[in-house]
């Protein structure tokens, strides 16, 4: 059964993503249409992304209620409905909003179904979550390109309208699907469960492994929410070109998340969580700095692909951090990651008002920071109850 869930779950994840990942060109296409500045263009992608507030409650649901399956086959009508309506959208506020509301739905899918497989997969959970996360970085190199085609044949309006039908058909298929999920016996939330939550993460271990996540994916964010514009604006790309590039540097990182998962599950988090911020760090410091477009576009490539590539890492490191607790840690996980992160897009428009370069300097700061907290981290023990240690290993 393992097996059989880790392909459609993949998939599944692929096609709940569609849409939410073709709003990193949409978004800037809206932009550009409503002559908005490089930070209102980030602030929309900071709008989108409180949609992470359904994450954490998504977390608790994974961990308590009886029938997954259900859940998990209701996020793609959500996705679905809520974009296609957004697509009617005319003004900046309606637009931030309905995106929002939309995007909560792919939120929720992300803790429900990275909790059942890890939950399936407790002694190769970084695989797991590779075999997952590769679905929704496949779905960036098809929806990036795609929605760069659309804009170009017709506009944003119908570029989500098309984007949105896939999701809704894996939605008619995942209803087959659905009762293969496991249902949980454990379905009933206590006030036990909050402190248990609680006192794992208010622990200075545990705001550091936060703090890591969010500097983390603060860095990830400001490259792929300003390198549209960047392509576009200083270099002036169209927009299905802008896309293909963007999907090029992106799907290296896709490819090797599996197998970097599995690397980690072996060696252990912090080595690969330093070696991918530090390398980050440099080739993003690289692209804002160099003269040259050619090693530019190779710098930020390198930051993409390893950024992208330990992702599942260090999803692995919430769950060996979780006391048991896979769902609620995954979604508060997703939360910082997506939610709070995701402010680093207006940051990014800010330093890029006048040169869009420099939001990749900001990003290797982000990246350098997430070193420094990756080596304050003190060695644990590992989550099955050895002796290696929780996130250095």
């Amino acid at each position: 059964m393992k097996d059989n869930l880790l392909i459609p779950f993949s998939i599944g994840h692929c096609a709940n993503d569609l849409v939410p990942i073709a709003m990193y060109i949409i978004i800037p296409a809206f932009g550009t249409a409503m002559g908005l500045s490089p930070a209102k263009i980030g602030l929309l992608f900071m709008i989108h992304n409180l949609s992470a507030i359904a994450y954490f409650p998504a977390g608790l649901m994974a961990d308590h209620s009886p029938n997954r399956g259900v859940l998990l086959t209701a996020t793609f009508f959500w996705v679905g409905v809520g974009y296609f309506i957004a697509s009617f959208a005319d003004h900046f506020w309606m637009f931030a909003i309905l995106i929002a509301v939309a995007a909560m739905g792919d939120a929720f899918w992300h803790p429900l179904a990275t909790a059942v497989l890890t939950q399936m997969n407790k002694s190769r959970r970084a695989f797991a979550l590779g075999m997952h996360a590769i679905g929704g970085n496949i779905s960036e190199v098809i929806a990036l390109p795609a929605a760069g085609f659309f804009i170009m044949l017709w506009d944003w309006k119908t570029a989500i309208q098309l984007m949105v039908l896939p999701t809704l058909l894996m939605g008619c298929i995942f209803i087959f699907i659905a009762p293969k999920v496991p249902r949980n016996s454990n379905s009933q939330f206590t006030r036990s469960d909050f402190t248990q939550i609680w006192n794992t993460w208010t622990t200075v271990a545990g705001i550091r492994v936060i703090a890591l996540f969010t500097a983390y994916n603060m860095a990830l964010f400001a490259i792929t929410t300003m390198t549209p514009l960047y392509l576009r604006s200083n270099h002036g790309f169209d927009w299905m070109m802008t896309a293909l590039l963007l999907a090029v540097m992106m799907l290296p990182g896709a490819l090797l998340q599996p197998w970097v998962g599995k690397v980690s599950d072996r060696l252990g988090r912090r080595p690969l969580i330093l070696l991918g911020n530090s390398v980050a760090a440099g080739a993003a410091l690289t692209a804002g700095l160099s003269l040259s477009f050619t090693l530019a576009l190779v710098g930020l490539g390198l930051a993409l692909t390893v950024l992208v590539s330990i992702r599942p890492v260090l999803l692995a490191a919430a769950v060996d951090h979780s006391a048991g607790r896979e769902g609620a840690s995954l979604g508060l996980t997703f939360a910082f990651m997506d939610g709070f992160a995701a402010s680093s897009a207006v940051l990014a428009g800010l330093v890029g008002q006048k040169d869009l370069s420099n939001a990749f300097l900001l990003a290797s700061g982000f990246s350098l920071i997430a070193v420094v907290l990756a080596l304050a981290i003190p060695r644990g023990r590992h989550p099955d109850g050895g002796t290696l240690p929780e996130i250095a290993r």
